[in-house]
């Protein structure tokens, strides 16, 4: 399944420069492991130590926040993913 993934700014340091990167993953886990492996610099703000995904890391499929539905969520041909991580200020 070939999806592209819209990397955010606070990320593209982590990613050469990339804003978009085309994948080839079948859901959000095979996703991580493909930006991961890469790009090893942005593994470490994808996943946690018990390799779930970072908590104040959020998810849209096609603009639909997916974060939270079932882990098992499967891409469809030509999906947009977009990585927004949160951003805590004051």
């Amino acid at each position: 399944m070939s999806v592209t993934v819209s990397i955010p700014s606070a990320f593209r340091r982590h990613t050469e420069g990339l804003d978009r990167f085309d994948a080839s993953a079948a859901n959000i886990n095979e996703l991580l492991d493909v930006l991961g492996n890469r790009f090893p610099e942005l593994k470490p703000h994808l996943r946690d130590e018990q390799g779930n995904v970072r908590r104040f890391l959020n998810i849209y499929v096609n603009d639909e926040d997916i974060r939270f539905l079932d882990k098992d969520y499967k891409f469809a041909e030509g999906d947009d993913v977009t990585l927004v991580p949160s951003i805590a200020g004051g």
